[in-house]
C-alpha cells in the first residue's frame, strides 16, 4: 500500500506558536537513530500508516467471517491506502479525545464513503480505539525488530571474523580500570559476540509470537464484535452474541482472522490493562541495548589516546572536531553508548505502566506510546551503527603488546606467586614479590631485572624459566579455547581445540 500523503502545511515551519506547524521529528538531538531503518519505521507517518493497516485487517477478517461484506472490506483497505491525512491535524485533534485513533476513524470513514458510499459504516465495525492503537503497535515493533535483527546478526558476524582473527592476539586484561592479568583481543570480541547473540535471542523471542493483535472490544469483551456477527447471524453457539454472554468460536476466529491479515500473533486473552506484550517489548529491547552499549563503552575505552589498541572504521568527516582538526572522535561508540544509556530508563517506564487500573486505563496506557517510540528507535538506531562499528573495527596488536608490557612484567605477578608458593611458600613468595614489585615500579625497573637479583628467586628458577614465565602471551589461560568454543573451532587463525579441552 502506498504510505498515506501529508500535505505540505504538515512540513512548514511558522513563526506564529498558535498557528505553527513543524516538521516530523528529524532525530535532530537523536543521531544515533538519524537516518536508520528504525527511524524511517517508527515515526509519525509509519504509526499512520499502522493504525490504516490495522484498520484495514480488522474489515478483511470480519469480511472472512461474513459479519462486513467482501466489497466493503475492498473499499476500507483501498481508502486506507490511499487517504490524506495531516498528521498534525490528526495528533492536534488527539487532544479532544486523549488519542490518534478517533480522528482516524473519522477521517477514514470519510475517504471510504467518497469510494463506495455504502462501506463507510463498516469502518471501525464493533472496534475500540485500543484495539487499533495497540494493534498499530505491534505492527510499527515488528516493521522496526525485523531490521533490527538483521543488524544484529551483522555485528554478531562481525565480531566473529575479529575474535577468529586475534584469537591468540595478547592484550592486558583490565579490572577496576587498572591491569589484571593477561587476557586475548579474540577472547574480549567473543564476550562482545556473545552479548549481541544473547540481545538477538531475545529480540526474535518477541517477535516469535511476542507480538499479538489486540482485540478486547470497549472493555475487554469482544461484546460489540459478537453483537454486530450475532445481528449478521454469525455467532455461533453459546447463546449468541449479544448481551447475553456466549459467543460460541466467534472471538476465537475473529482473533486468529485478525492475526493472520496482519501477520501478527494471537493472545491468549484480551490485553487492554494486561499488558506483557508490551513489557516484554521493553525488556528485549533494554537488553539489546545494553548489550550493545557493552561493545560501544569498550571501544570508546580502547581507542583513547594512551591505549590506541582499536580504531573505529574511516569516513570522510567522521570524527572530527570542531576545533580540533587533530581529533579522531569515537563516534559510532559514542552513539550507541547514548541509546544504550536512555532505553533502560525509557523501558522501566514501560514496565511500570504494567500497573494500568481496571479493564482500561486513563492515562497508564498512553503513557507507553512516546517510550515505546523511543526504545524501538534508539535500540534500532543503535543496532544499525553497531554493525557499521564491528565490520570496520581495527585492531592494533603492536598497541595491545606494549600496553601489556608497559608495567614492567608485573600484569603476570599472578603467574609467579603460583609457580613460587610451592618452591619458597605462600607466605615467603607473597612478600618475595609484593616487595619486588613495589621496588620495580619505585625503581621504574622491569621485574625480571629484580626477581634476577634475588637468591630466593634464582636459586629456584633459571633465567630462561623467568623469562618464560615473564611472558604475557604464555598467560592467557583458557582464552583461544574459549574463542574455540563459542565459534565452532577452525577458521583463520583458530586452532582446533585440543580433545583434552
Amino acid at each position: 500500500m502506498a504510505d498515506p500523503v501529508v500535505r505540505p502545511s504538515a512540513r512548514a515551519v511558522a513563526c506564529d506558536a498558535d498557528a505553527m506547524t513543524v516538521d516530523p521529528d528529524s532525530g535532530l538531538l537523536s543521531p544515533v537513530r538519524a537516518g536508520t531503518p528504525a527511524e524511517a519505521s517508527t515515526g509519525d507517518e509509519a504509526w499512520l500508516r499502522a493504525m490504516l493497516d490495522a484498520e484495514a485487517a480488522l474489515a478483511r477478517a470480519q469480511a472472512r467471517l461474513g459479519t462486513v461484506p467482501p466489497e466493503a472490506a475492498e473499499a476500507i483497505t483501498a481508502a486506507a491506502g490511499s487517504a490524506r491525512i495531516d498528521v498534525v491535524e490528526l495528533a492536534r485533534g488527539a487532544r479532544a479525545t486523549a488519542n490518534p485513533v478517533v480522528g482516524l476513524v473519522k477521517a477514514l470513514t470519510s475517504a471510504v464513503g467518497e469510494l463506495a458510499p455504502g462501506a463507510a459504516e463498516y469502518v471501525h465495525r464493533g472496534s475500540t480505539s485500543q484495539d487499533i492503537f495497540d494493534t498499530a503497535m505491534m505492527l510499527v515493533a515488528d516493521r522496526t525488530l525485523r531490521p533490527l535483527a538483521a543488524d544484529l546478526d551483522a555485528t554478531a558476524e562481525a565480531l566473529a571474523g575479529l575474535a577468529r582473527a586475534h584469537r591468540d592476539t595478547t592484550m592486558a586484561g583490565r579490572t577496576l580500570t587498572a591491569h589484571a592479568v593477561p587476557t586475548t583481543f579474540g577472547l574480549k570480541a567473543a564476550g562482545w559476540r556473545q552479548l549481541v547473540l544473547d540481545a538477538a535471542v531475545r529480540i526474535r523471542g518477541v517477535l516469535d509470537g511476542g507480538l499479538p493483535v489486540s482485540l478486547g472490544g470497549a472493555a475487554g469483551t469482544l461484546a460489540a464484535y459478537l453483537e454486530y456477527a450475532s445481528l449478521a447471524g454469525e455467532a455461533s453457539g453459546g447463546g449468541g452474541g449479544g448481551g447475553g454472554g456466549g459467543g460460541g468460536d466467534y472471538a476465537e476466529r475473529l482473533t486468529a482472522a485478525f492475526a493472520e491479515e496482519t501477520g501478527l500473533a494471537v493472545a491468549a486473552l484480551p490485553w487492554h490493562s494486561l499488558r506483557t506484550p508490551v513489557a516484554d517489548l521493553a525488556g528485549a529491547l533494554a537488553f539489546t541495548a545494553g548489550a550493545l552499549g557493552k561493545l560501544a563503552v569498550d571501544v570508546a575505552t580502547l581507542s583513547r589516546t594512551e591505549l590506541g589498541e582499536v580504531a573505529e572504521p574511516a569516513a570522510d568527516g567522521r570524527g572530527g572536531s570542531s576545533a580540533m582538526p587533530h581529533k579522531r572522535n569515537p563516534v559510532l561508540a559514542t552513539l550507541i553508548r547514548s541509546a544504550a544509556l536512555q532505553v533502560p530508563v525509557l523501558a522501566a517506564g514501560v514496565t511500570q505502566s504494567m500497573l494500568a487500573e481496571d479493564e482500561r486505563s486513563a492515562g497508564v496506557w498512553h503513557a507507553e506510546w512516546q517510550l515505546v517510540r523511543e526504545c524501538l528507535r534508539l535500540t534500532g538506531g543503535a543496532a544499525h551503527t553497531a554493525a557499521e562499528l564491528a565490520r570496520g573495527l581495527t585492531a592494533e596488536p603492536g598497541r595491545m603488546r606494549a600496553n601489556a608490557a608497559s608495567t614492567h612484567g608485573l600484569i603476570v605477578s599472578e603467574r609467579l606467586s603460583a609457580v613460587l608458593a610451592p618452591l619458597l611458600g605462600k607466605a615467603k613468595a607473597k612478600e618475595l614479590l609484593g616487595e619486588a614489585s613495589r621496588r620495580a615500579v619505585r625503581e621504574d625497573r622491569p621485574l625480571r631485572d629484580v626477581l634476577a637479583e634475588l637468591p630466593a628467586v634464582t636459586g629456584v628458577l633459571t633465567p630462561a624459566a623467568l623469562d618464560e614465565l615473564l611472558d604475557p602471551a604464555g598467560y592467557t589461560g583458557a582464552a583461544g579455547a574459549l574463542v574455540d568454543r563459542v565459534l565452532g573451532g577452525g577458521g583463520a587463525g583458530v586452532r582446533e581445540p585440543r580433545r583434552s579441552e
